[in-house]
Protein backbone atom coordinates (compact mmCIF):
# COMPACT_ATOMS: atom_id res chain seq x y z
CA UNK A 1 0.00 0.00 0.00
CA UNK A 2 2.54 2.79 0.84
CA UNK A 3 4.71 1.57 -1.62
CA UNK A 4 1.23 2.38 -4.03
CA UNK A 5 1.68 6.05 -2.58
CA UNK A 6 5.72 6.43 -2.77
CA UNK A 7 4.65 5.33 -6.73
CA UNK A 8 1.57 8.13 -7.02
CA UNK A 9 4.42 10.81 -6.64
CA UNK A 10 7.13 8.99 -8.19
CA UNK A 11 5.52 8.80 -11.12
CA UNK A 12 5.63 12.47 -13.37
CA UNK A 13 2.19 12.16 -15.02
CA UNK A 14 0.09 10.54 -12.42
CA UNK A 15 1.93 13.00 -10.38
CA UNK A 16 0.62 16.53 -12.88
CA UNK A 17 -2.42 14.64 -13.21
CA UNK A 18 -3.49 15.16 -9.34
CA UNK A 19 -1.62 19.08 -9.36
CA UNK A 20 -4.22 19.47 -11.93
CA UNK A 21 -7.48 17.96 -9.71
CA UNK A 22 -6.17 19.57 -6.86
CA UNK A 23 -5.80 23.20 -8.38
CA UNK A 24 -9.39 22.91 -9.94
CA UNK A 25 -10.98 21.79 -6.14
CA UNK A 26 -8.94 25.27 -4.76
CA UNK A 27 -10.61 27.14 -7.47
CA UNK A 28 -14.01 25.89 -6.20
CA UNK A 29 -13.73 26.20 -2.98
CA UNK A 30 -12.45 30.05 -3.76
CA UNK A 31 -15.45 30.34 -6.42
CA UNK A 32 -17.63 28.68 -3.26
CA UNK A 33 -16.85 31.25 -0.79
CA UNK A 34 -17.76 34.64 -2.99
CA UNK A 35 -21.17 35.71 -2.10
CA UNK A 36 -24.00 37.39 -4.04
CA UNK A 37 -24.64 41.19 -2.85
CA UNK A 38 -26.82 41.98 0.09
CA UNK A 39 -26.66 38.80 1.91
CA UNK A 40 -28.35 38.51 5.63
CA UNK A 41 -25.49 35.42 6.31
CA UNK A 42 -27.18 35.22 9.95
CA UNK A 43 -30.80 34.52 8.61
CA UNK A 44 -30.03 32.10 5.93
CA UNK A 45 -27.82 29.82 8.55
CA UNK A 46 -31.38 29.68 10.44
CA UNK A 47 -32.94 29.50 7.20
CA UNK A 48 -30.86 26.72 6.25
CA UNK A 49 -30.82 25.13 9.36
CA UNK A 50 -34.45 24.64 9.75
CA UNK A 51 -35.27 23.11 6.47
CA UNK A 52 -33.91 19.87 5.65
CA UNK A 53 -34.75 19.85 2.42
CA UNK A 54 -32.53 22.78 1.70
CA UNK A 55 -29.78 21.55 3.64
CA UNK A 56 -30.04 18.19 0.77
CA UNK A 57 -29.62 20.62 -2.04
CA UNK A 58 -26.62 22.60 -0.05
CA UNK A 59 -25.06 18.92 -0.08
CA UNK A 60 -25.64 18.74 -4.19
CA UNK A 61 -24.15 22.14 -4.42
CA UNK A 62 -21.07 21.15 -3.10
CA UNK A 63 -21.39 23.59 0.07
CA UNK A 64 -21.66 26.78 -2.28
CA UNK A 65 -25.47 27.28 -0.72
CA UNK A 66 -25.19 28.56 2.92
CA UNK A 67 -22.30 31.10 1.84
CA UNK A 68 -24.98 32.03 -1.06
CA UNK A 69 -21.85 32.37 -3.40
CA UNK A 70 -22.05 32.61 -7.08
CA UNK A 71 -21.86 28.94 -7.46
CA UNK A 72 -24.66 28.36 -5.14
CA UNK A 73 -26.27 26.02 -7.49
CA UNK A 74 -23.51 24.25 -7.87
CA UNK A 75 -24.02 21.34 -10.39
CA UNK A 76 -27.56 20.45 -9.43
CA UNK A 77 -29.03 21.92 -12.61
CA UNK A 78 -26.37 19.97 -15.07
CA UNK A 79 -27.49 16.81 -12.99
CA UNK A 80 -30.89 17.95 -13.91
CA UNK A 81 -30.60 18.15 -17.41
CA UNK A 82 -28.41 14.92 -17.39
CA UNK A 83 -31.32 13.37 -16.24
CA UNK A 84 -33.81 14.63 -18.41
CA UNK A 85 -31.79 13.73 -21.29
CA UNK A 86 -31.22 10.15 -20.31
CA UNK A 87 -35.37 10.17 -19.83
CA UNK A 88 -35.62 11.10 -23.10
CA UNK A 89 -33.80 8.13 -24.79
CA UNK A 90 -36.53 5.48 -23.73
CA UNK A 91 -38.97 8.32 -25.98
CA UNK A 92 -37.08 9.03 -28.41
CA UNK A 93 -35.21 6.31 -30.35
CA UNK A 94 -32.60 8.70 -32.13
CA UNK A 95 -31.39 9.49 -28.34
CA UNK A 96 -30.86 6.14 -27.08
CA UNK A 97 -28.84 5.71 -30.35
CA UNK A 98 -27.05 8.69 -29.51
CA UNK A 99 -26.14 7.67 -26.15
CA UNK A 100 -25.62 3.79 -26.19
CA UNK A 101 -24.68 2.94 -30.02
CA UNK A 102 -22.76 5.56 -31.26
CA UNK A 103 -19.43 5.57 -28.99
CA UNK A 104 -17.50 8.14 -27.45
CA UNK A 105 -18.70 10.81 -30.33
CA UNK A 106 -22.49 9.68 -29.68
CA UNK A 107 -21.68 10.47 -25.95
CA UNK A 108 -19.83 13.81 -26.60
CA UNK A 109 -22.60 15.00 -28.54
CA UNK A 110 -25.55 14.11 -25.75
CA UNK A 111 -23.67 15.84 -23.08
CA UNK A 112 -23.17 18.86 -25.37
CA UNK A 113 -26.94 18.68 -25.60
CA UNK A 114 -27.10 18.33 -21.75
CA UNK A 115 -25.24 21.63 -21.35
CA UNK A 116 -27.30 23.60 -23.42
CA UNK A 117 -30.63 22.62 -21.13
CA UNK A 118 -28.49 23.68 -18.24
CA UNK A 119 -28.64 27.18 -19.46
CA UNK A 120 -32.14 27.37 -18.98
CA UNK A 121 -33.09 25.17 -16.25
CA UNK A 122 -30.14 27.37 -13.89
CA UNK A 123 -31.51 30.94 -14.67
CA UNK A 124 -34.84 29.49 -13.60
CA UNK A 125 -33.88 27.58 -10.39
CA UNK A 126 -31.75 31.11 -9.76
CA UNK A 127 -35.25 33.39 -10.10
CA UNK A 128 -37.46 30.73 -7.98
CA UNK A 129 -34.58 30.56 -5.29
CA UNK A 130 -34.23 34.03 -4.97
CA UNK A 131 -37.91 34.64 -4.45
CA UNK A 132 -37.94 32.26 -2.13
CA UNK A 133 -34.81 33.80 0.21
CA UNK A 134 -36.18 37.46 -0.95
CA UNK A 135 -39.50 36.47 0.96
CA UNK A 136 -37.83 34.89 4.01
CA UNK A 137 -35.88 38.21 4.33
CA UNK A 138 -32.35 36.57 4.30
CA UNK A 139 -31.77 39.07 1.10
CA UNK A 140 -33.38 42.51 0.73
CA UNK A 141 -35.89 43.35 -1.92
CA UNK A 142 -34.52 43.62 -5.29
CA UNK A 143 -35.61 45.13 -8.49
CA UNK A 144 -35.81 43.16 -12.10
CA UNK A 145 -32.11 44.72 -12.98
CA UNK A 146 -30.47 43.03 -10.12
CA UNK A 147 -32.66 40.22 -10.00
CA UNK A 148 -31.43 39.80 -13.87
CA UNK A 149 -27.30 40.63 -12.87
CA UNK A 150 -28.02 37.77 -10.21
CA UNK A 151 -29.37 35.45 -12.59
CA UNK A 152 -26.70 35.45 -15.38
CA UNK A 153 -23.81 35.76 -12.80
CA UNK A 154 -25.02 32.26 -10.81
CA UNK A 155 -26.10 30.70 -14.54
CA UNK A 156 -22.69 31.74 -15.51
CA UNK A 157 -21.33 30.10 -12.15
CA UNK A 158 -23.10 26.86 -12.99
CA UNK A 159 -21.45 26.62 -16.11
CA UNK A 160 -17.84 27.52 -14.96
CA UNK A 161 -18.63 24.21 -12.46
CA UNK A 162 -19.63 21.90 -15.09
CA UNK A 163 -16.34 23.19 -17.33
CA UNK A 164 -14.22 22.87 -14.11
CA UNK A 165 -15.75 18.65 -13.81
CA UNK A 166 -14.91 18.03 -17.27
CA UNK A 167 -11.07 19.23 -16.74
CA UNK A 168 -11.33 16.69 -13.56
CA UNK A 169 -12.96 13.97 -15.64
CA UNK A 170 -10.73 14.37 -18.18
CA UNK A 171 -7.49 13.70 -15.74
CA UNK A 172 -8.72 10.36 -15.61
CA UNK A 173 -8.47 10.23 -11.98
CA UNK A 174 -12.32 9.89 -11.16
CA UNK A 175 -15.80 11.99 -12.31
CA UNK A 176 -15.28 15.21 -12.15
CA UNK A 177 -18.99 16.18 -11.04
CA UNK A 178 -18.73 13.21 -7.97
CA UNK A 179 -15.24 15.10 -7.01
CA UNK A 180 -16.74 18.81 -6.80
CA UNK A 181 -19.54 17.65 -4.56
CA UNK A 182 -17.17 15.40 -2.84
CA UNK A 183 -15.21 18.71 -1.90
CA UNK A 184 -17.54 20.74 -0.43
CA UNK A 185 -19.19 17.80 1.48
CA UNK A 186 -15.53 17.65 3.32
CA UNK A 187 -14.97 21.24 3.52
CA UNK A 188 -18.00 21.23 5.82
CA UNK A 189 -16.07 18.66 7.95
CA UNK A 190 -14.29 21.10 10.41
CA UNK A 191 -17.18 23.77 11.04
CA UNK A 192 -19.06 20.84 11.83
CA UNK A 193 -16.41 19.34 14.75
CA UNK A 194 -15.88 22.47 15.96
CA UNK A 195 -20.00 22.98 16.70
CA UNK A 196 -19.41 19.08 18.68
CA UNK A 197 -16.79 20.49 20.04
CA UNK A 198 -18.56 23.93 21.03
CA UNK A 199 -21.66 21.79 22.18
CA UNK A 200 -19.42 19.26 24.19
CA UNK A 201 -17.44 21.73 26.16
CA UNK A 202 -20.93 23.91 26.49
CA UNK A 203 -22.02 20.71 28.50
CA UNK A 204 -25.20 20.37 26.89
CA UNK A 205 -24.74 16.71 25.19
CA UNK A 206 -23.48 14.52 27.34
CA UNK A 207 -20.36 12.29 25.91
CA UNK A 208 -22.25 8.93 25.58
CA UNK A 209 -24.61 10.43 23.15
CA UNK A 210 -20.98 11.50 21.16
CA UNK A 211 -20.01 7.72 21.55
CA UNK A 212 -23.30 6.19 20.25
CA UNK A 213 -23.09 8.97 17.66
CA UNK A 214 -19.35 7.67 16.54
CA UNK A 215 -20.66 3.59 16.53
CA UNK A 216 -23.76 4.36 14.80
CA UNK A 217 -21.70 6.63 12.15
CA UNK A 218 -18.99 3.80 11.42
CA UNK A 219 -22.19 1.49 11.01
CA UNK A 220 -23.56 3.66 8.66
CA UNK A 221 -20.47 4.02 7.09
CA UNK A 222 -19.72 0.38 6.79
CA UNK A 223 -23.17 -0.32 5.24
CA UNK A 224 -22.51 2.13 2.75
CA UNK A 225 -19.25 0.25 1.60
CA UNK A 226 -21.15 -3.29 1.62
CA UNK A 227 -23.95 -1.80 -0.33
CA UNK A 228 -22.05 0.38 -2.74
CA UNK A 229 -19.60 -2.77 -3.96
CA UNK A 230 -22.15 -5.32 -3.37
CA UNK A 231 -23.48 -7.21 -6.67
CA UNK A 232 -25.00 -10.09 -8.02
CA UNK A 233 -22.88 -12.29 -10.16
CA UNK A 234 -24.94 -13.90 -13.42
CA UNK A 235 -22.75 -16.72 -14.71
CA UNK A 236 -22.41 -15.97 -18.14
CA UNK A 237 -20.65 -18.59 -20.79
CA UNK A 238 -19.37 -18.39 -24.37
CA UNK A 239 -20.11 -21.01 -26.85
CA UNK A 240 -17.08 -22.37 -29.16
CA UNK A 241 -16.70 -21.11 -32.34
CA UNK A 242 -13.77 -21.91 -35.06
CA UNK A 243 -12.72 -19.67 -37.75
CA UNK A 244 -10.01 -21.02 -40.13
CA UNK A 245 -7.40 -22.22 -37.66
CA UNK A 246 -8.48 -20.84 -34.49
CA UNK A 247 -10.83 -21.26 -32.04
CA UNK A 248 -12.79 -18.29 -30.27
CA UNK A 249 -14.92 -18.34 -27.23
CA UNK A 250 -15.42 -21.64 -24.44
CA UNK A 251 -14.79 -19.18 -21.66
CA UNK A 252 -16.72 -18.77 -18.52
CA UNK A 253 -17.59 -15.22 -16.52
CA UNK A 254 -20.49 -13.22 -15.10
CA UNK A 255 -22.21 -10.22 -15.69
CA UNK A 256 -22.26 -7.95 -12.71
CA UNK A 257 -25.33 -6.85 -11.33
CA UNK A 258 -25.06 -4.05 -8.74
CA UNK A 259 -26.96 -3.75 -5.30
CA UNK A 260 -27.61 0.00 -5.60
CA UNK A 261 -27.45 0.52 -9.61
CA UNK A 262 -28.94 3.97 -9.56
CA UNK A 263 -26.30 5.64 -7.05
CA UNK A 264 -27.21 9.16 -5.45
CA UNK A 265 -29.68 9.63 -8.65
CA UNK A 266 -33.20 8.35 -7.16
CA UNK A 267 -32.59 10.99 -4.03
CA UNK A 268 -31.82 13.95 -6.39
CA UNK A 269 -35.49 13.06 -8.13
CA UNK A 270 -37.21 12.80 -5.11
CA UNK A 271 -35.64 15.99 -3.70
CA UNK A 272 -36.93 18.01 -6.61
CA UNK A 273 -40.17 16.98 -6.74
CA UNK A 274 -40.21 17.68 -2.49
CA UNK A 275 -39.24 21.11 -3.91
CA UNK A 276 -40.60 21.76 -6.44
CA UNK A 277 -44.11 23.06 -4.96
CA UNK A 278 -41.92 25.48 -2.88
CA UNK A 279 -40.50 26.67 -5.98
CA UNK A 280 -43.61 26.62 -7.85
CA UNK A 281 -45.47 28.64 -4.81
CA UNK A 282 -42.48 31.60 -5.08
CA UNK A 283 -43.48 31.68 -9.27
CA UNK A 284 -47.01 31.78 -8.25
CA UNK A 285 -46.94 34.28 -5.84
CA UNK A 286 -45.20 36.88 -8.38
CA UNK A 287 -47.95 36.63 -10.56
CA UNK A 288 -50.88 35.30 -8.38
CA UNK A 289 -50.43 36.26 -4.96
CA UNK A 290 -53.51 34.56 -3.32
CA UNK A 291 -52.48 31.27 -4.76
CA UNK A 292 -49.06 31.23 -4.11
CA UNK A 293 -49.47 31.80 -0.33
CA UNK A 294 -51.75 28.66 -0.37
CA UNK A 295 -49.29 26.43 -2.29
CA UNK A 296 -46.83 27.99 0.15
CA UNK A 297 -48.55 26.97 3.04
CA UNK A 298 -49.21 23.86 2.32
CA UNK A 299 -45.36 22.89 1.66
CA UNK A 300 -44.87 24.19 4.41
CA UNK A 301 -46.74 21.87 6.19
CA UNK A 302 -45.40 18.92 4.17
CA UNK A 303 -41.72 19.78 5.15
CA UNK A 304 -42.36 20.68 8.88
CA UNK A 305 -44.20 17.34 9.83
CA UNK A 306 -41.29 15.20 9.83
CA UNK A 307 -43.45 11.96 10.04
CA UNK A 308 -45.37 12.80 6.67
CA UNK A 309 -42.21 14.37 5.19
CA UNK A 310 -39.63 11.17 5.61
CA UNK A 311 -42.72 8.99 4.63
CA UNK A 312 -43.24 10.75 1.35
CA UNK A 313 -39.01 11.26 0.64
CA UNK A 314 -38.89 7.50 1.65
CA UNK A 315 -41.45 7.07 -0.76
CA UNK A 316 -40.36 8.43 -3.41
CA UNK A 317 -36.63 7.43 -3.73
CA UNK A 318 -37.89 3.71 -3.24
CA UNK A 319 -40.38 4.45 -6.49
CA UNK A 320 -37.46 6.45 -8.67
CA UNK A 321 -34.11 3.74 -7.52
CA UNK A 322 -36.69 0.78 -9.63
CA UNK A 323 -37.51 4.01 -11.97
CA UNK A 324 -34.57 4.86 -12.74
CA UNK A 325 -32.69 1.29 -12.75
CA UNK A 326 -35.48 0.24 -15.49
CA UNK A 327 -33.98 3.36 -17.57
CA UNK A 328 -30.41 2.56 -17.46
CA UNK A 329 -30.68 -0.94 -16.85
CA UNK A 330 -32.55 -2.65 -20.15
CA UNK A 331 -32.50 -6.87 -19.62
CA UNK A 332 -34.29 -7.22 -23.19
CA UNK A 333 -31.09 -5.38 -24.91
CA UNK A 334 -28.67 -7.16 -22.64
CA UNK A 335 -29.78 -10.38 -23.45
CA UNK A 336 -30.05 -9.80 -27.54
CA UNK A 337 -26.09 -8.54 -26.86
CA UNK A 338 -25.27 -11.43 -25.59
CA UNK A 339 -26.81 -13.78 -27.89
CA UNK A 340 -25.02 -11.65 -30.80
CA UNK A 341 -21.32 -12.51 -28.92
CA UNK A 342 -22.51 -15.80 -28.61
CA UNK A 343 -22.92 -15.71 -24.75
CA UNK A 344 -25.80 -17.46 -22.66
CA UNK A 345 -26.79 -18.18 -19.11
CA UNK A 346 -26.61 -21.74 -18.07
CA UNK A 347 -29.65 -23.81 -18.06
CA UNK A 348 -31.73 -20.39 -20.01
CA UNK A 349 -32.63 -20.25 -23.29
CA UNK A 350 -30.69 -17.10 -25.22
CA UNK A 351 -33.03 -14.24 -26.06
CA UNK A 352 -36.28 -13.88 -24.27
CA UNK A 353 -36.03 -16.08 -22.05
CA UNK A 354 -32.53 -15.03 -20.70
CA UNK A 355 -34.30 -11.14 -20.68
CA UNK A 356 -36.49 -12.37 -18.58
CA UNK A 357 -34.47 -14.38 -16.32
CA UNK A 358 -32.17 -10.72 -16.06
CA UNK A 359 -35.66 -8.72 -15.30
CA UNK A 360 -36.54 -11.08 -12.43
CA UNK A 361 -33.39 -11.17 -11.15
CA UNK A 362 -32.56 -7.24 -11.63
CA UNK A 363 -35.60 -6.95 -9.56
CA UNK A 364 -35.07 -8.70 -6.93
CA UNK A 365 -31.86 -7.19 -6.57
CA UNK A 366 -32.89 -3.30 -6.57
CA UNK A 367 -35.78 -3.98 -3.70
CA UNK A 368 -32.50 -4.15 -1.29
CA UNK A 369 -30.81 -1.30 -2.84
CA UNK A 370 -34.19 0.78 -2.80
CA UNK A 371 -34.74 -0.01 0.66
CA UNK A 372 -31.45 0.95 1.48
CA UNK A 373 -31.43 4.26 -0.26
CA UNK A 374 -34.87 5.29 1.32
CA UNK A 375 -33.26 4.64 4.48
CA UNK A 376 -30.43 6.52 3.88
CA UNK A 377 -32.37 9.56 2.52
CA UNK A 378 -34.60 9.84 6.00
CA UNK A 379 -31.76 8.67 8.28
CA UNK A 380 -31.05 12.17 9.78
CA UNK A 381 -34.88 12.44 10.33
CA UNK A 382 -34.98 9.33 12.35
CA UNK A 383 -32.19 10.56 14.37
CA UNK A 384 -33.71 13.71 15.06
CA UNK A 385 -36.78 11.80 15.70
CA UNK A 386 -35.46 9.15 18.56
CA UNK A 387 -32.85 11.31 19.78
CA UNK A 388 -34.96 14.56 20.09
CA UNK A 389 -31.52 16.64 19.20
CA UNK A 390 -30.59 18.79 16.12
CA UNK A 391 -26.85 19.38 17.02
CA UNK A 392 -25.72 15.79 15.73
CA UNK A 393 -26.61 14.35 12.67
CA UNK A 394 -25.60 11.52 10.12
CA UNK A 395 -25.94 12.76 6.71
CA UNK A 396 -26.80 9.39 4.79
CA UNK A 397 -26.84 10.85 1.80
CA UNK A 398 -23.56 12.75 2.50
CA UNK A 399 -21.78 9.63 3.65
CA UNK A 400 -22.98 7.50 0.43
CA UNK A 401 -21.37 10.48 -2.01
CA UNK A 402 -18.26 10.51 -0.14
CA UNK A 403 -17.87 6.77 -0.01
CA UNK A 404 -18.59 6.36 -3.03
CA UNK A 405 -16.94 8.58 -4.86
CA UNK A 406 -13.94 8.29 -2.53
CA UNK A 407 -14.31 4.06 -3.85
CA UNK A 408 -14.15 5.14 -7.44
CA UNK A 409 -11.14 7.86 -7.40
CA UNK A 410 -9.17 5.22 -4.97
CA UNK A 411 -9.89 2.55 -7.46
CA UNK A 412 -9.23 4.75 -11.12
CA UNK A 413 -5.62 6.09 -9.22
CA UNK A 414 -4.55 2.30 -8.54
CA UNK A 415 -5.83 1.30 -12.36
CA UNK A 416 -3.48 4.43 -13.51
CA UNK A 417 -0.70 2.83 -11.05
CA UNK A 418 -0.87 -0.51 -12.01
CA UNK A 419 -0.88 0.09 -15.95
CA UNK A 420 2.74 2.14 -15.21
CA UNK A 421 3.89 -0.60 -12.88
CA UNK A 422 3.05 -3.31 -16.20
CA UNK A 423 4.88 -0.57 -18.51
CA UNK A 424 7.87 -0.94 -17.06
CA UNK A 425 7.88 -4.74 -16.35
CA UNK A 426 7.86 -5.28 -20.19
Amino acid sequence: MFDKVLTIFRVKEIRNKLLIVGLVLVCFRVLANIPVPGVNAEALRNFLSGNELLGLLNVFSGGSLDTLSIVMLGLGPYITATIIMQLLTMIFPKLKQLYYEEGAQGRAKFNRIARYITVPLAALNTYAFLRILTSQGVIGELGMVQILINVVVVTAGTMILVWLGEIITEQKLGNGTSLLIFAGIVSGLPLTLRNAYISYTAGTTPITTYLIFAVLALIVIGGVVMINEGERKVPISYAKRIRGNKVYGGVSTYLPLKVNQAGVIPIIFAISILLFPQFFGQILAAFWPSVGTVVNEWSQKLITNQVVYAAAYFFLVFVFTYFYTSVTFDPAEISKNLQRSGGFVPGIRPGESTGGFLKKIISRVTLFGATFLGLIAVLPTLIQLFSKTQSLTIGGTALLIVVAVALDTAKQIDSQVSVREYDTLR
